[in-house]
């Protein structure tokens, strides 16, 4: 349901283009990282403004997008363009690790090479396709996979991602002075201040969140 309110708000490049960050992030709300929603606007600006409002066909130049990577830019070609180049995820890499190296980690370039080699000329769409059913539903029922050292992680809500979260959950809302949003999240959390700011800085460098000279914070527009 976010995902279709999401689409239905900016249902084209150019809409998400001309939207103020501030309205992007309070609608990305459900959707996971709000760095993501940042990505996706630059990114939709910059398509706009440097590519004629056509997303970019080739590696090199989609590479050059906000928070796109190797991968991303490749599953924008293999599915949206069909285009013949080998796409590793985590499900491939293990398939491929298990049937050629007998589940013995390989370097990434080697990895690769083999993802090259195994191309089907034609088929890259439905190569991958398949490559991605068949690790999440078959190599999971595989007793080949060795058993890993469980690492216990602290609890979410002991995680810096919790707190950014509430903070901009909190600006979602409406503006509100530093020292006020400070003691809210204070009192509810009990976290020491120190801890809280240190959030808030974060979060004012990377551009999710403003300071204004007053001390009022809130959405970037």
């Amino acid at each position: 349901p976010k995902y279709a309110e999401f689409i239905q708000a900016y249902p084209t490049i150019e809409k998400l283009a001309a939207a103020s960050p501030a309205s992007v992030i309070r609608i990305w709300k459900g959707l996971g990282y709000n760095r993501r929603a940042m990505y996706l606007h630059k990114t939709a600006r910059m398509i706009v403004k440097d590519f004629n409002n056509q997303l970019p066909v080739s590696e090199q130049l989609l590479s050059k997008l906000p928070g796109l990577g190797t991968y991303t830019a490749r599953a924008i070609l293999v599915f949206a363009y069909k285009q013949e180049v080998p796409l590793i995820d985590t499900n491939i890499r293990r398939i491929i690790t298990h049937f050629f190296f007998n589940d013995q980690p390989q370097k990434p370039s080697v990895i690769e090479d083999v993802a090259w080699q195994l191309l089907p000329k034609g088929k890259s769409w439905e190569w991958h396709q398949a490559l991605m059913d068949f690790g999440a539903l078959e190599m999971k029922k595989s007793k080949v996979h060795k058993v890993h050292k469980v690492i216990k992680s602290k609890p979410f809500r002991e995680s810096n991602r919790f707190y950014r979260g509430r903070i901009i959950d909190l600006l979602r809302e409406k503006e509100i002075s530093e020292v006020k949003l400070l003691r809210k999240l204070r009192d509810q959390y009990h976290k020491p201040k120190e801890f809280l700011q240190e959030r808030i800085n974060d979060l004012i460098k990377e551009g999710l969140i403003e300071r204004a000279r007053s001390g009022i914070l809130g959405l970037p527009n």
